[in-house]
């Protein structure tokens, strides 16, 4: 049995699933889609069921993805955030990937993660695969899958706490876009966090600071900077991104910048602007059109 035009079509959007989950990165889960099925397709016979088998190879493409060079973050220029990613109810890939663990804050949370941690953590928590069959996608031994995923558990046990509530969270974000347009330094202090922290990501291309911002204070100042400096033709609207409310901001019709949040107890912890324009071409073509959420 080969893999087919057929498979290709349904089992893509569980494989860039799998890919956007361990890397991160629209673009680089699309190529790994692409070169798992060219592997696949040049396979005269595949012994297990094409399911199976496909992910097995996305899974171990990603891993030496994250283990290569050139997914080295110390090379990234500032901070480094995962690509926004758009999924459109009215898609098949949609139901593929509509889970918890798509927030900016848990992807980001991954970076602490090694790869095989984040491979088994994926697997067994999106994926819902027993320990067996993740060990033979891997070439682990069971028991070293398990201690795999209760590192991985543990290290990103902070992201725990997350509200993943949209309809709350939009709430809050549109009480922080009122208050930062009206100037109400009062309701905007209540919905930081004491130990609010902003991640920019420009990746070296635009301005973006280079280390994180920290405190209440510093953080209102930073946006504050970026107002007085920005150019009339400024559009901020609330999509849904990462299945969370999330702030596009446009200038001359194109995304200049998006705004994403990490939100627990009605409180906004951390920030994460993505200014990269690399990161966000993949959403010109229909964010650009349809501005309003």
């Amino acid at each position: 049995m080969t893999i087919n035009q057929e498979e290709f079509i349904k089992y893509k959007p569980l494989l860039f699933s799998l890919g956007y989950r361990m890397l991160g990165s629209f673009a680089d889960a699309e190529d790994l889609v692409q070169e798992t099925f060219l592997r696949c397709y040049q396979i005269d016979t595949i012994q297990s069921n094409p399911k199976a088998y496909l992910c097995q190879v996305m899974t171990n493409l990603c891993i030496d993805l994250l283990k290569s060079s050139r997914y080295n973050r110390e090379q990234y220029t500032g901070e480094w955030n995962p690509e926004p990613l758009l999924v459109s109810q009215d898609e098949p890939s949609f139901h593929a990937i509509q889970k918890e663990g798509l927030s900016i804050a848990y992807l980001r949370m991954m970076e602490h993660l090694s790869p095989y941690e984040r491979a088994v953590l994926i697997l067994r928590e999106a994926f819902h695969l027993p320990y067996q069959d993740i060990a033979k996608m891997i070439h682990k031994q069971e028991a070293n899958c398990r201690k795999l995923f209760s590192r991985a558990k543990t290290k990103i046990s902070s992201v725990e706490a997350e509200s993943l509530s949209y309809d709350q969270n939009r709430i809050l974000i549109e009480r922080f876009i009122k208050a930062f347009q009206t100037q109400n330094i009062a309701e905007l202090l209540q919905l930081l966090s004491e130990d609010v922290t902003l991640y920019s990501d420009g990746g070296g291309i635009v301005k973006a600071a280079i280390r994180p911002i920290k405190t209440p204070s510093h953080v209102l100042a930073f946006f504050n900077g970026i107002t007085r400096k920005a150019k009339k033709d400024f559009h901020a609207s609330i999509h849904n991104l990462n299945e969370q409310p999330t702030i596009v901001v446009y200038i001359d019709d194109r995304i200049y910048s998006v705004l994403s949040f990490y939100i627990v107890d009605q409180y906004i912890n951390e920030l994460y602007m993505t200014n990269n324009p690399n990161k966000l071409n993949h959403l010109q073509p229909v964010l650009t059109i349809h501005k309003g959420d």
